[in-house]
């Protein structure tokens, strides 16, 4: 008994050794493509920003002066970091509340829902340069929509894209319109919270209120601490504003670390330089990355690892 016991043992060890070695042998062409997409490249870019380099020429060896030169002596570093950060916070927060508001609104028995989940989830499909084009006629300050009403409403036109306190919240708005795929999952998220728990609440007396923060939140929590790390990366990441509408202006108000990141490479010819500035800024994503996982026990799920 104890052989033919210890015969299916090994039989079934073996079996599974053979299917971990298939799964890692299926996995190879994941991994290749992965370090040469993204761990070689991150890896050459930290390299690169120890060098002066234009692109043609040799590089030269530098060590540290370029991060020297980017904290010290750089117009742009402290301007685009603030103008990084606060269309990030800006966006994110914005983006959260505005796709979980019309997920729960689509989530409910209207009339014509499919018809307007497709209206919400058009603008996150729609090409950059057709967005950007369509708000900055919205923007124009002389025949733009928005100042059109705001004449309309007797109040003075607004400097929407030309004012450094009012460009950010403009590309912000732009940026929360197109967060359709944030929507999406939000609205994946609600149509999975447990109907027992709602019916349990219900008979307990809770109100509309009180069912959604006590019984939905904590459900989709899982939902929107993902919501909020795809959100983050995306807008610290951001460019295509800058590029399309603003080119960093007015007063480097829009000049975002990627934007100065691209100025430096492929218009001033700086790559080393560029770089340096690439390697902090994946610095920078990385400690609010951070920081968003370190909180999203007590933030989001209201407990703690025991």
């Amino acid at each position: 008994m104890n052989k033919k016991y210890g015969a299916e043992k090994s039989k079934r060890s073996r079996a599974g050794r053979n299917e971990a070695r298939t799964a890692y042998l299926c996995l190879i062409p994941a991994f290749l493509g992965l370090t040469l997409i993204s761990y070689l490249p991150t890896i050459a870019v930290f390299i690169l920003s120890l060098f002066k380099w234009n692109g043609v020429k040799d590089p030269e060896f530098v060590g540290l002066g370029n991060f020297i030169r980017i904290f010290t002596k750089d117009v742009y570093f402290f301007d685009s970091l603030k103008a990084t950060v606060i269309f990030a916070l800006l966006t994110v927060v914005g983006s959260i509340l505005y796709s979980l508001v019309i997920a729960i609104f689509l989530n409910m028995k209207i009339i014509g829902r499919t018809l307007w989940r497709s209206i919400f989830f058009i603008p996150y499909l729609l090409p950059a340069i057709g967005i950007f084009t369509g708000w900055k006629w919205l923007y124009e300050v002389n025949y733009g929509l928005f100042n059109f009403v705001n004449r309309m409403l007797g109040l003075p036109p607004q400097q929407y894209l030309n004012s450094p306190g009012q460009v950010l919240p403009s590309l912000a708005l732009i940026a929360i319109w197109c967060s359709g795929n944030l929507i999406v999952i939000f609205l994946a998220g609600l149509q999975n919270v447990p109907r027992v728990y709602i019916e349990a609440s219900q008979i307990d007396g809770a109100n509309a209120w009180q069912r959604f923060w006590n019984v939905t939140v904590p459900s989709i929590s899982p939902i929107i601490f993902y919501n909020l790390l795809t959100a983050l990366i995306t807008n610290l990441q951001v460019v295509t504003p800058s590029l399309a509408l603003t080119d960093g202006g007015p007063q480097n108000a829009s000049m975002f670390m990627s934007y100065v990141i691209y100025m430096y490479a492929f218009v001033k010819k700086k790559m080393g330089y560029a770089a340096a500035y690439a390697a902090i800024f994946f610095v920078l994503v990385g400690i609010f990355t951070i920081i968003l996982f370190a909180t999203q026990k007590t933030a989001l799920f209201g407990e703690e690892d025991e």
